[in-house]
């Protein structure tokens, strides 16, 4: 049997084979590590982790190194987690910072605090463990899963807050200690949440009420960026390894105008902001002189201004583009042909949905002409590999809205077979079917996850319709994963126990939720009652107290819209303001 590397081994080998895109501090009296609550290659190919480490690092007087989740075949005893550039042990770190990017990231906190060698828990951590704090996208959505292994969590854009935090500390900690500190840190420094200061109270499965207290009405405002020109935000470790390590990644907008009723990044990141074209083609530039393809980064990119101009000359550079998203009624000719003419053989469209009916549910604002004609446009450019996107289980949806899924992808693949028969056809057709899981900040959050049963049922009918398609492969998601999503993601801070317990059943998840829903845990409500029920119009969620921008009113007046069937048109910035984000 082949030996296992050692951990250390590992970090040197990584540490070698990285390249740096900034020059980093190697000594400072401020020793922050930044962790990513799972693996190296995930965290590396994630460009928010990417920035937070550089912006820590270039702060006066503080260095930064990394800490990652073993990978599977490494063994590292309790206690002896050591950081990725010096081998230190993370719990002689000043602060431990945790990115945490998904939900399901919740359950590796307690795994990695036990590496570490820190209790949990905040409340069983000592004044001379280091500080501990968290932020992310998950935590921007609902960090009350994880509020009780947390000092501080930062909500929203880290450029400007995250800095305005190492000042205070540097100013304060040493002087004051750490309740003090929090303290400040609440009261002077907005986006700031301090899990201690506040108190949430529950009967049975309802959240009645947050005390809070500290100064003021605890509400926690999400920080962002109004001028992203400001922050250049670019791969800045260049590592092979990585997931997306063949590109630089380039951070094109941030928010989304279309409103999809169902996607939390289209409402936390309002409003939407794009970056100016001069600057997109520095950094396309710049990161062709790294690598080969540059990875376009945003929610949707086909609207961005200037991206066709961008994809060609990526090509005139010698490389390509790779835009994250492309919505389907936004493909143009041109910029159809400079993706193909950078080499793209693989396209993704999203219908999300199979029915007219459905897509306005939703808010799709995308017809099924639209979305053939995208189609034709990405394959008669040379695409022959076609993925498509849907979920099941959105609200309101019947089987004819499921039936209408194989209808389509039976249109796609008949209109491109038939238009294909010159040089270029479409020769693979994979469709991805998720189930919907509902997430605070969106119109649906007050909608459940569909039994799992009837999702069971609804994936082999829909398999069973596809089947007939040639060169067809359909792919979805367990039911299960979307259980766990949706639990973790309408959780309160009850929840912490069960995550614990999942840790100490050595992440057996779903044997974890199966004792919950047979046995009961003292104190919390059964586990359905986070993912199935359908929350009341005036409920108190575990995450109101986050001021994400965006009136709750607004959000449920799309939600009836919803269900009148009736969309809503795509955000104009320079004069709408009913959403309140602007």
């Amino acid at each position: 049997m082949p030996s296992r590397p050692h951990p250390q081994s590992r970090s040197r080998q990584r540490l070698a084979e990285e390249k740096l895109l900034f020059e980093k501090t190697r000594d400072a009296p401020l020793r922050v590590c930044l962790t990513y609550a799972n693996r190296y290659p995930l965290a590396m190919g994630n460009l928010g982790f990417q920035s937070v480490y550089e912006i820590f690092d270039r702060f006066p007087g503080a260095v930064c190194e990394r800490a990652f989740l073993p990978d599977e075949d490494e063994e590292v005893a309790s206690g002896s987690l050591a950081s990725l550039e010096s081998g230190r042990r993370v719990s002689d770190f000043d602060i431990v910072a945790f990115s945490i990017s998904f939900e399901t990231d919740y359950l590796n906190l307690p795994r990695m605090f036990d590496l570490i060698g820190l209790p949990a828990r905040a409340d069983d951590r000592g004044e001379s463990a280091p500080l501990v704090m968290a932020g992310g996208p998950a935590m921007f959505l609902n960090p009350e899963p994880v509020a009780e292994f947390i000092d501080l969590c930062l909500v929203g854009e880290a450029e400007e807050m995250l800095p305005e935090f190492l000042a205070l500390y540097s100013e304060s900690y040493q002087q004051s200690g750490r309740a003090d500190l929090l303290g400040r840190v609440d009261s002077e420094i907005a986006g700031s949440y301090v899990p201690s200061l506040y108190r949430p109270r529950f009967d049975g499965p309802l959240t009645v009420e947050h005390e809070y207290l500290g100064d003021g009405d605890g509400t926690v405002e999400r920080r962002l960026i109004w001028d992203l020109n400001a922050f250049p935000t670019t791969t800045r470790v260049l590592s092979s390894e990585a997931v997306f390590g063949d590109m630089v990644m380039v951070e094109a907008s941030r928010g989304c105008q279309w409103g999809c009723r169902f996607c939390a990044a289209g409402y936390m990141y309002r409003p939407i902001r794009t970056r100016s074209p001069d600057q997109l083609a520095d950094a396309v530039s710049a990161g062709l002189g790294e690598r080969d393809t540059i990875g376009l980064v945003g929610a949707e990119m086909a609207s961005v201004p200037g991206v066709a101009q961008l994809a060609a000359q990526a090509v005139a550079e010698g490389g390509r583009l790779s835009p994250s998203s492309l919505k389907a009624d936004c493909v143009t000719p041109s910029l159809a042909a400079a993706i193909a003419d950078g080499g793209t053989r693989s396209a993704t469209i999203a219908p999300e949905a199979g029915s007219e009916r459905m897509r306005r549910i939703i808010n799709k604002n995308l017809s099924e002409a639209d979305i053939l004609r995208a189609a034709e446009l990405m394959v008669g450019q040379g695409v022959d590999h076609l993925k498509l996107y849907f979920m099941v289980g959105l609200p309101e949806e019947t089987e004819a809205d499921v039936r209408g899924i194989a209808e389509l992808v039976d249109a796609i693949r008949a209109r491109l077979g038939e238009g294909a028969r010159g040089a270029h056809r479409v020769g693979r057709v994979t469709v991805s079917v998720n189930p919907f899981v509902p997430k605070p900040w969106t119109p649906f959050q007050w909608d459940p996850m569909r039994p799992l049963g009837e999702l069971r049922r609804t994936f082999k009918d829909l398999r069973k319709m596809c089947g007939r398609i040639p060169n067809l492969t359909v792919d979805t998601e367990s039911p299960r994963e979307g259980y766990l999503q949706t639990l973790l993601s309408r959780g309160d801070r009850r929840v912490s126990r069960v995550i614990e317990e999942i840790h100490r059943a050595g992440g057996d998840w779903w044997a974890t939720i199966r004792s919950w829903q047979r046995e009961g845990l003292d104190g919390l409500p059964h586990p359905d009652e986070y993912v199935h029920r359908t929350y009341g119009d005036d409920e108190v969620f575990a995450w109101d107290f986050i001021d994400h921008r965006i009136a709750k009113s607004y959000l449920w007046v799309e939600r009836r819209k919803a269900f009148a069937e009736r969309q809503t048109a795509p955000c104009d910035t320079a004069t709408c303001h009913s959403c309140e984000a602007c």
